[in-house]
């Protein structure tokens, strides 16, 4: 058998078989397979030969399908860019705005390179360019950008491997919700009507204040909110449809929301003041009510509340009400049975917790609706 010694290691491999090679110290066993003019050598990662030579076999069939033409000299950018315009029927405007944002922000990391002469290091330069400047959340993003490249070139037969497949997340913590209490979304929507007390300033005040309680009593996403149509209510079913208006909903499906009390009072009243409306028309005439909202939380002392904290206010106050999860869920429109819901609001708030610990006894006498586990054995025996 052939043996061959690179000048710059002193590693020895000993040919065993058909581009299959030995290394003399360790017994791990090396593919070294030519396609094109680019000689490929790996490490199978065993020392056992019958393994060895079926990953020898689905590597020569991986090199099989990897492109030798021009394509395979593209660079990162050009492969991002072909990817782009490969998934973006698929995603809302605003998500393909923000790949954009992550590929401008990968791109200097790959400057210059072609996507076959990207390795590790150069993923993990862009982890020490990047890792210890950018928030966990946007980390994550950008990887899992990065890794979406990669994977659309392996499908295309550019490259073999991923090079950032080692590369970690960075632990994202679950950030605090700032969520209005009862009390506070009461005052809030007062002060937002009130406005500083001059009637046109009321007039122009209203429409902000409406659209607060939309969410609240909605637990819709604003742009669900803001293209809510009359069109879409239905007082005679009591429930909404929810559609998201062109852009659609996050998930780009519809949804049925039945109305709670409050939310049928809302639109009752704004159907009465807005009387010669037309099915198409918008139920709020406001776009946002940023600027209103941090008044009237500055004024009051509050957190700076966001129209957002009004879908946590919805959901909270329904896990409050007694509403099981995977219902409040289907309301909000997760498409997950209830994971992502009970992740983030099932910590309730405290007055809540401590209202319903009021509910455990662990006196000699039972509340009149719990069986105890004696008397429950005693039966069962007798049966």
């Amino acid at each position: 058998m052939n043996s061959y010694r690179p000048e710059t290691s002193k590693r020895v491999f000993r040919r065993v078989g058909e581009n299959l090679y030995r290394r003399e110290s360790s017994g791990v066993y090396y593919a070294l397979v030519k396609r094109g003019r680019k000689q490929f050598r790996r490490s199978l990662q065993t020392t056992d030969r019958e393994l060895a030579k079926r990953r020898l076999a689905e590597l020569r069939a991986a090199l099989g399908a990897l492109a030798t033409d021009d394509a395979a000299k593209l660079t990162f950018d050009a492969i991002a860019a072909r990817w782009l315009a490969s998934v973006r029927h698929t995603l809302k405007e605003s998500t393909a705005l923000r790949r954009e944002q992550y590929l401008r922000a990968l791109a200097p990391s790959f400057a210059g390179l072609t996507l076959r002469n990207i390795k590790t290091a150069h993923c993990e330069a862009w982890v020490t360019r990047r890792g210890n400047t950018i928030a966990p959340q946007t980390f994550a993003h950008e990887l899992e950008t990065m890794r979406a490249v990669f994977d659309y070139a392996r499908e295309q037969g550019l490259i073999l491997r991923d090079p950032s497949k080692g590369i970690k997340r960075k632990r994202i913590l679950p950030a605090k919700i700032e969520v209005p209490s009862r009390e506070q979304f009461g005052q809030l929507v007062a002060a937002i009507r009130l406005s500083d007390g001059r009637k046109d300033s009321q007039a122009k005040a209203s429409p902000g204040a409406d659209l607060v309680e939309l969410l609240a009593y909605s637990g819709c996403r604003l742009d669900e909110a803001r293209n809510l149509r009359w069109q879409n209510v239905d007082f005679n079913r009591r429930c909404v449809t929810v559609t998201g208006g062109e852009r659609m909903t996050k998930n780009f499906e519809t949804r049925t929301l039945p109305m709670t009390d409050a939310l049928f009072g809302l639109l009752s009243r704004l159907c009465e003041r807005a009387e010669k409306h037309t099915p198409q028309d918008c139920v709020v005439k406001i776009k946002s009510t940023k600027k209103c909202l941090a008044t009237a939380c500055r004024r009051l002392g509050f957190p700076r509340f966001t129209h957002h904290d009004f879908r946590h206010f919805f959901a909270t106050t329904c896990i409050e009400s007694g509403v099981d999860v995977p219902t409040i869920a289907k309301w909000l429109g997760h498409k997950d049975g209830g994971a992502l819901a009970m992740k983030v609001y099932g910590h309730l708030r405290q007055e809540h917790s401590f209202t319903q610990i009021k509910r455990v006894q662990f006196g000699s006498e039972p509340a009149s609706n719990v069986l105890p586990l004696a008397s429950q054995k005693q039966d069962e025996c007798a049966a």
